[in-house]
């Protein structure tokens, strides 16, 4: 066996588990509690020991070592970080997504696999972080590196609190009812054939004793205060065998602990840090993020810089420190200004002074934030310059640095940005665009240009970023700048301060923005969306000669109406959707009016069918797998691959399906007995294609409907 490169990275989940109350005292059960923690064993004002979280996600941990191939024979886990965000309720669901996100090689010991996820509730708001290293003892010397040191320094005094337990020699049987089956917590064969005397506890059970122990001490009676519980597994314990726990306080809200073996005295649990406060108000937060701001040494890059950190996102500066214009050798001065103010409200911040214009600049951004910080969550395209002047007098070298500080800058600098969010599969960019791209301003040529490419740059890249949960989003400012100074009437910007534009920013940067590819104004406490409408426009003729000059002039109020007009999401929406949807209908016809062909049972009944209906002379030459999701009652997965002239139709899901149609049951069944064609069904909006739209095409043409 060897582990599986390719998984590194790949999204895992969404992973739902659903509990209630049992499931939350079984586990107080499993780590010890009982009638001393009747709070947590009694479903009576019923409360949630903290460490519950990981064993109720316990399926994602089998995920990670499935995915990335460990040799579950060498399997022990190794460290476990949790960072709490908010209180568990006592039940609900715990929905799960995550990834291997590192291999370390320890050589002839073995390696460290590294998982990472995020729990949300059914709502969506976020509960707990997630970070588990597994040891997997047979699969070292794979040719990696080695893993960081880490080591806590632990103060030279006996600790200020011990606290003692004894599990029971069958604590093992409980706490595995809990989510942990793993045989090697229960079955003797099973561990002796793997080098031990006899089943061992379970690491993530004796965390749980931790647990107890450090609330009992710190927050007693309040779980929903614990903030963060990390600790490295140093050696097994076997069942029965008594623990001491031993902590040192080290600061208000923080305290460092062990695990000791009572008996022998070896550390079971060792670098263990428990943070503990406040219950976290209710707001949008960036803990754990990392933002780039370019242009954020003053105006509105300043006040986004500094209201990410105060939410807990680590940032990078970027300013080039030049003149409105773009004139100047550039300035260290307004990047470290906005870095200090950071620091000194107890945030963290770098600064980067490379001018967004060249793609050695753009480089320089993002690998600051990955030298510094490790990763890129956040990037917001806010740097600019301007050149004003009407075409006439707009000469070739103001048109192009206008351009390369807005549109290519933009691209410069999401480039490489977009590669590291792609490998950790999130991310949140924002285009900086204005109403003079949008609308046109006089004298602006290059600069709305500029603009408003910017927003034809947001519609490409939120359909290659979707699938790695990138969302792309463009913002029209109005608000007061360097570039608006001598521009607009002093007390008009002073009802335009950048603080009334970087709410609406923020929240399309956020965990919580449920959008991408769309357009906003913002500024004066005023936000809206702007879109491009396309309207149901008008066939002239039958769709093989061509019109007359005179039949668009005789049509042009039709033409020009925008009653019934709509978004499109992507080219083939228009191309694909509108025009050959209203090229193939007829005034005359009707849903009502196409000739059934039989309705189908039941969706399985269409999929059995298929073979029947395949046309193999239609299908020479082609190779496509269609995945079909289709919801409902009796509905289902199943994968359509044809290839070679051949067709196999299975139940399940396709990992790399070409193209992925989903559909509500009673709507695909409409289709597939000729009720209604797939034409009609995707401009309507009830059918969902994902992939390669074009080739969805194909399944009229190889299947008799």
């Amino acid at each position: 066996m060897a582990l599986n490169m390719d998984a590194l990275g790949k999204p895992i989940g969404p992973i739902t588990r659903h509990y209630d109350w049992k499931d939350v005292v079984l586990y107080a059960l499993g780590v010890g509690a009982g009638f001393d923690d009747l709070d947590y064993a009694y479903e009576k004002n019923l409360k949630v020991i903290p460490t519950f979280s990981i064993a109720m996600i316990f399926d994602f941990l089998g995920q990670i070592a499935a995915a990335s191939n460990i040799n579950l024979a060498g399997v022990l886990h190794g460290e476990q970080e949790l960072i709490f965000h908010r209180p568990i309720p006592a039940s609900g669901s715990f929905v799960t997504t995550g990834k291997v996100s590192h291999y370390f090689d320890k050589g002839p010991k073995g390696a460290l696999v590294i998982g990472e996820s995020e729990t949300c509730d059914a709502d969506g708001k976020r509960l707990f972080t997630n970070i588990t290293t597994i040891f997997a003892r047979l699969d070292g010397n794979f040719g990696g590196g080695d893993a960081p040191k880490k080591d806590v320094v632990f103060p030279e005094r006996d600790p200020d609190i011990v606290v003692t337990a004894s599990p029971s020699s069958d604590q093992p049987l409980i706490y595995r009812l809990s989510g942990d089956i793993f045989q090697l917590h229960a079955d003797p064969e099973f561990a002796r054939m793997v080098g031990f005397e006899k089943p061992i506890m379970h690491g993530l059970c004796t965390y749980g004793y931790a647990c107890r122990a450090l609330m009992a001490n710190f927050v007693p009676g309040e779980p929903e205060k614990v903030r963060r519980l990390a600790c490295r597994f140093s050696r097994t314990l076997y069942p029965g065998e008594p623990i001491k726990t031993l902590i040192w306080k080290t600061q208000e809200g923080r305290a460092l602990w062990r695990v000791v073996n009572a008996v022998s005295g070896e550390l079971v649990i060792d670098n263990g840090i428990f943070e503990y406060g406040p219950i976290p108000k209710d707001e949008i937060r960036f803990d754990g993020r990392v933002a780039v701001v370019t242009g954020a040494g003053g105006g509105l890059g300043r006040v986004y810089a500094l209201e990410l950190a105060r939410r807990g996102a680590r940032v990078v500066v970027n300013d080039f420190g030049g003149a409105r214009d773009g004139e100047g050798a550039g300035s260290a001065s307004p990047a470290d200004q906005v870095v200090n103010e950071i620091k000194n409200m107890g945030g963290e911040a770098v600064a980067n002074y490379a001018s967004v214009a060249t793609p050695e600049g753009g480089e320089s951004i993002v690998q600051t934030a990955l030298d510094a910080f490790g990763r890129v969550d956040i990037l917001i395209n806010n740097a600019g310059i301007l050149r004003d002047k009407g075409i006439g007098k707009m000469e070739p070298e103001n048109w192009k640095i206008v351009l390369d500080v807005h549109l290519n800058g933009a691209y410069h600098v999401t480039r490489p940005a977009f590669r590291a969010m792609r490998e950790n599969g999130y991310g949140r960019i924002i285009m900086t665009t204005s109403a003079a791209g949008l609308y046109g301003n006089f004298g602006q040529t290059n600069y709305s240009a500029a603009k408003m490419g910017l927003v034809g740059l947001m519609n490409t890249l939120k359909l290659e970023g979707g699938k790695y949960n990138i969302k792309v989003n463009t913002v029209a400012p109005i608000a007061a700048s360097r570039l608006m100074a001598d521009i607009l009437p002093p007390d008009l910007l002073d009802k335009m301060k950048p603080e009334f534009v970087s709410p609406l920013v923020l929240y399309l940067c956020s965990e919580q923005c449920p959008v991408s590819g769309k357009i906003y104004n913002a500024g004066m406490c005023y936000y809206n969306r702007a879109a491009v409408m396309t309207s149901p426009g008008i066939v002239l003729g039958d769709g093989k000669s061509v019109p007359t000059l005179e039949d668009v002039a005789a049509n042009w109020e039709k033409i020009l109406s925008l009653k019934g007009a709509r978004e499109h999401e992507q080219l083939n929406d228009l191309v694909l959707g509108d025009m050959l949807a209203a090229l193939q209908s007829k005034p005359d016809q009707s849903a009502a009016d196409v000739s059934p062909a039989g309705a189908p049972a039941s969706v399985a009944a269409v999929f059995e069918g298929m073979p029947k209906a395949f046309r193999p002379d239609a299908a020479k030459g082609v190779e496509v797998v269609f995945q079909f999701s289709i919801g409902g009652d009796g509905g289902g997965d199943w994968v359509v691959t044809v290839k070679d002239g051949t067709c196999k139709i299975e139940a399940g899901v396709h990992g790399k399906p070409t193209t992925t149609i989903k559909m509500a049951g009673p709507d695909f069944l409409a289709m597939m007995s000729g009720k209604t064609t797939a034409m009609k069904a995707y401009t309507t909006g009830k059918i969902k294609i994902e992939g390669d739209l074009m080739k969805s095409q194909l399944i009229e043409k190889l299947f008799k409907i």
